[in-house]
């Protein structure tokens, strides 16, 4: 893997980070969140060349093993992780776990040995029988809105998850559940999706960061972007961050302007 941008005055640098595999460590240096005490919400998301976040409804076949490397120095850096309900069921998601590679810095930022899992659900139509609820090292939170069923909600608390109430209707407003979260203390949040989710984020204006991994693959079809759901009046800006490139995949990284 190697570095695009930004580009370094150090020309050794260069040729030694020239497509070779980045240890963890460096990697969690170039993914490490701004220090701040305000909560920062960052994205991860995959898409191919034409768009498409999904083949077969999953993330996987459009993914590679130095995107997933990504993906986990990402959970292992982050307070809090976001997922829709429909990603949970089409990813089958299971509870963070502790990565020794990332105790000592977890540690020493305060943090828990593993990412809290915060699943967002108008309904609470879930499987409360998964380990992502019964098996976790942090109970899994549960984000819903006032409208809920109460038979759903005294379902999750019985299963030992957390229900945070982050909307006054049937669903979740995405900056009240930032703020709940940052509550807390979790202010390193990730959201991994699903796209529907990413779209609320974006369309409440609270996204942060997206970490975009560009495959170079064609799927065609019908697939979802990365987003989607209400369309901003005007297009956001957000301003490019880095770009590591490995065997044609871009790993890109953008932030709000």
């Amino acid at each position: 893997m190697r570095c695009l941008f930004p580009a370094t005055d150090h020309s050794d640098q260069r040729a030694a980070a020239h497509d070779r595999d980045w240890s963890l460590d460096e990697l969690a240096e170039a993914y490490a969140y701004p220090e701040q005490d305000q909560p920062w919400l960052r994205a991860n998301m995959v898409s191919t060349l034409d768009g498409a976040a999904q083949h077969d409804g999953r993330s996987e076949p459009i993914s590679s093993a130095t995107d997933m490397r990504i993906f986990g120095t990402l959970r292992g850096l982050a307070d809090v992780i976001v997922v829709g309900a429909q990603t949970v069921r089409m990813e089958g998601y299971r509870p963070a776990r502790a990565r020794d590679a990332f105790a000592e810095r977890r540690e020493a930022a305060g943090q828990g040995p593993a990412a809290v899992i915060a699943v967002v659900s108008a309904s609470l139509d879930l499987d409360f029988s998964l380990p992502l609820f019964t098996g976790p090292l942090v109970p899994t939170l549960v984000l819903t809105g006032a409208a809920a069923p109460h038979d759903r909600i005294r379902t999750a608390e019985k299963a030992g998850a957390e229900v945070i109430v982050a909307g006054d209707g049937p669903g979740v407003e995405p900056g009240r559940a930032v703020r709940a979260l940052a509550a807390r203390g979790l202010v390193r949040i990730l959201t991994e999706g699903g796209p529907r989710l990413l779209g609320q984020f974006v369309a409440a204006g609270v996204l942060d960061e997206l970490c975009l991994t560009v495959s170079p693959m064609l799927t065609a079809g019908d697939a979802q972007r990365i987003a989607g759901g209400p369309a901003l009046d005007l297009p956001e800006r957000f301003a490019l961050a880095s770009v590591l490139e490995e065997a044609g995949f871009l790993f890109t990284r953008y932030r709000r302007v």
